[in-house]
Order: structure tokens, then sequence, then C-alpha cells
């Protein structure tokens, strides 16, 4: 994996919480975190944006914000803990946080 793309942002609150999934390219991994779950609702138009992404592109989600918010992704998005998320950012070239 090339990037690593951190977001944090809810989309349900911040319009312009994942504008910058346009970066994203075809070797890179994005992690939603915090807020930014919420992306992760099925039907949403943040759902709608992630299923967009560029082939190979990788999606992660911190488990233990998708069981705060007791949600339960359509997609098969991996769902991480904090020892994976170091492992994820240590194989990225390089970590960007979109916060």
């Amino acid at each position: 994996m090339t990037t690593l793309h951190l977001f944090s942002r809810s989309p349900l609150a911040d319009v312009d919480a994942l504008d910058a999934l346009a970066w994203v390219r075809g070797e890179d991994a994005v992690l939603l975190t915090g807020g930014a779950v919420e992306a992760l609702r099925p039907g949403s138009a943040a759902a709608q944006l992630l299923e967009r992404l560029p082939a190979g592109a990788a999606v992660y989600a911190l488990a233990e914000d998708v069981q705060a918010r007791c949600l339960q992704p359509e997609a098969a998005v991996p769902l991480i803990d904090y020892p994976s998320f170091v492992d994820l950012s240590v194989n990225c070239a390089k970590v960007i946080s979109w916060t």
C-alpha cells in the first residue's frame, strides 16, 4: 500500500468530510475512525462514495468506533483494532490525516 488516508469527521455532520476521497488511488488504504464510520451506513451518500473508490483501494474501519455507533456495515469492510491500525500505518509509505 502506498498511502493510508485517515478520516475522522462525520459525513452526516460535515458535508465535505469525505471530499479528499478524490485523492485515493488504487493501491491506497482508507481508514475510517470516529464520526467518519457513519459513512458505512447502508444506502447513505457517503457509502456510495466509498463504493466508487478505485479498484484495489482498501477500506477499513476502526471496530471500536463502529461498535460505539451500533453500525452494521452492509459492505465487507474489515473492522480493525488499534494494534492493526498501527500495523497499517507502518506498512504504508505515507499517512495523510484528512481531519
